[in-house]
């Protein structure tokens, strides 16, 4: 919604082709491995595909998501020689591409994340564990204190529904068009929800 206002250009994430990934929720140990690589080199070819074909009218790219995404499960998700393997991979990939202006962070409690994960309806995702969540959900916020330098606004949105709701959405698109200097910004709009 905030790309079609705003008139940028949307890049969303390509994932329903990743034959690994339904596996991968099967058996993690087995398929972990190459479920991170696909997932490198489809989102490596995606971004290069979207931003060497930018739109000159719309200088703006909105994304679900940004390569480093990639880094965040892989140390979740692999074991250590797996791991250092990958990011001699990651390392070539991350270096030819772009930082995000700002990143935003829309954090929810791991009942909620498991709420959303039922009503979105994916088969092969309704076994994810809570431990599984919480793991990925301290990858992003280890990321974020390591990159310090980076504009990161993390909103806690819980009682939010910003997709039914146009003052939700209102809300969110005004703290993700506020000036912010470097550093990460945490916002919780509802406080006594």
């Amino acid at each position: 919604m905030l790309a079609a206002e705003l008139g940028a250009k949307l890049v969303l994430e390509e994932f329903a082709e990743n034959t690994f990934l339904p596996k991968f929720y099967e058996n993690p140990e087995r398929y972990a491995f190459p479920v991170e690589l696909s997932f490198l080199s489809e989102r490596f070819s995606q971004l290069k595909r979207e931003l060497n074909t930018s739109d000159l009218f719309a200088p703006n790219i909105i994304s679900d998501y940004f390569i480093s995404k990639c880094q965040i499960f892989a140390k979740n998700n692999l074991n250590k020689d797996e791991y250092d393997l990958f990011m001699k991979m990651y390392e070539i990939v991350e270096a030819s591409c772009p930082k995000p202006d700002l990143m935003v962070y829309l954090y929810l409690d791991v009942e909620d994340l498991q709420y959303n994960i039922r009503k979105r309806g994916r088969s092969y995702e309704q076994s994810i564990s809570d431990e599984y969540l919480m793991n990925i959900q301290h990858q992003y916020l280890e990321y974020i204190r390591q990159h310090e330098e980076m504009r990161v606004l993390m909103i806690y949105t819980k009682g939010l529904d910003f997709v039914a709701n146009p003052d939700d959405y209102a809300l969110i698109k005004d703290l993700v068009l506020k000036p912010r200097d470097p550093g990460v910004h945490r916002i919780q709009p509802l406080l006594s929800v």
